[in-house]
């Protein structure tokens, strides 16, 4: 099977470098597992702490500064089938905390060489998931509904490529850092997503095994700026996202080296403003594509190297990025007695919205080693260089380093 789906268990090579962004089941399910709760049961608790430190070397809206983040992620699944004999029933929930600092703005970044802080506040608590899936049609359909995180399931070029064939399996496509791998920022404004997860329904339909059709229709009250994380139930007034992706897999060669790629297209409703301008909705399109160019033991294990796309544009004239092109390379596996780390490097260029008094685009180019201390603790340095600060054409090229730990449980 090369269809692309959401691993139900981290791999220990290659994680993305905020899961609370990407995956629909965090962690491991140690937790669960330490206090005496069987997965058998049908119950799974897990989760994932990240912090990080960062400091900006030089340029950038304020050189010499330190920051520093915090993300804590709690999560519970339970497996309804064995609860209440709903066959192909699932329900989650969610809980994150998150405590950071002005990360991206010491930069003068506009979409963010650090993922993991967003919009203020920049200390919350909140309810991030809590949802039912019901799989349908011998699971060719699947349909979720409740408070979910769209990242999870629309433009996610991080996500995992499962297949029968387990040395081929890449559990993330690339473990980068910044913002962009993670929402492509011509969505930045309308799209629910970490850490502002919003209600809604989700569908996916996936007539054969090298194909899917996804539809979403979610609260789109974070275009008016609502904290859409922050809110026990979901108040729509007329301001609805949605959005829709269609999906081909392959396997390439007679090594059978898989690849994915995906079109979407998507709309906000409701009045959008921004300085001296007024719009009624909005839409835009995306494309994203992964391929693994090469393996360096066939039928061994995952070691090699793989790569990624991203393309994005919107007609919008009050959301902050109006096109987006990115794109990078990852391996695995590649370093002598470190069959577990990966290391990886991504570049992106986003054409910026002036009326914001930004430059005219921000181009981002960053790297990063991810290496496994031990068990399911990871340590991540990641070095990012901006030419073009977006948030002002005053500011000299930024270099920032960041160090990353991550703790799967």
């Amino acid at each position: 099977m090369v269809l692309p789906t959401r691993a139900q268990d981290q791999d220990k090579s290659g994680l993305s470098a905020n899961p609370g962004a990407v995956d629909i089941v965090a962690g491991t399910g140690r937790l669960g597992r330490t206090i005496g709760i069987r997965e058998a049961s049908g119950v799974r608790l897990g989760g994932v702490w990240l912090g990080d430190a960062n400091y900006l070397i030089s340029g950038g809206a304020e050189p010499g500064k330190s920051s520093f983040n915090s993300m804590l992620l709690l999560d519970l699944n339970i497996d309804l089938n064995k609860w209440l004999k709903i066959p192909g029933a699932q329900f989650g929930v969610d809980y994150l905390q998150f405590n950071g600092g002005r990360t991206n703005a010491q930069a003068g970044s506009v979409v963010g060489y650090n993922s993991l802080p967003g919009l203020p506040p920049l200390a919350r608590s909140e309810l991030y998931e809590m949802w039912w899936r019901q799989r349908l049609f011998r699971d060719k359909l699947t349909v979720r509904v409740g408070k979910t995180v769209p990242t999870n399931d629309f433009n996610n070029v991080l996500r995992p490529l499962q297949l029968h064939d387990a040395s081929l399996f890449i559990p993330s496509v690339s473990g980068l850092a910044y913002t962009p791998v993670f929402v492509n920022p011509t969505l930045l404004g309308v799209m629910p997503g970490y850490y502002n997860s919003a209600y809604g329904v989700t569908a996916s339909f996936a007539p054969t095994k090298k194909i899917y059709l996804s539809y979403g229709l979610y609260d789109g009250t974070g275009a008016r700026q609502d904290q859409t994380g922050l809110r026990a139930v979901p108040s729509f007034k007329g301001y609805f996202f949605h959005v829709g992706e269609a999906g081909y897999a392959w396997q390439l060669g007679s090594r059978g080296m898989p690849g994915t790629i995906a079109v979407g297209a998507w709309g906000q409703t409701g009045k959008l403003s921004s300085p001296g301008r007024t719009e009624d909705g909005a839409q835009g399109f995306y494309a994203f594509a992964s391929q693994r160019l090469w393996l360096r033991r066939p039928r061994v294990d995952n070691s090699g190297i793989t790569s990624f796309f991203q393309f994005g544009m919107n007609q919008s004239k009050t959301l902050i990025a109006k096109t987006y092109v990115g794109g990078g390379l990852t391996g695995f596996g590649l370093i002598p007695k470190r069959p577990s780390d990966s290391f990886g490097i991504g570049a992106g260029v986003t054409r910026l919205n002036e009326s914001y008094g930004f430059r005219r685009s921000e181009t981002m180019l960053q790297g990063y080693y991810q290496m496994r201390l031990v068990g399911d603790l990871f340590f991540q340095p990641t070095m990012t260089y901006i030419p073009t600060p977006g948030n002002s054409a005053k500011l000299a090229a930024a270099t920032a380093v960041t160090m990353r730990v991550t703790l799967l449980y």
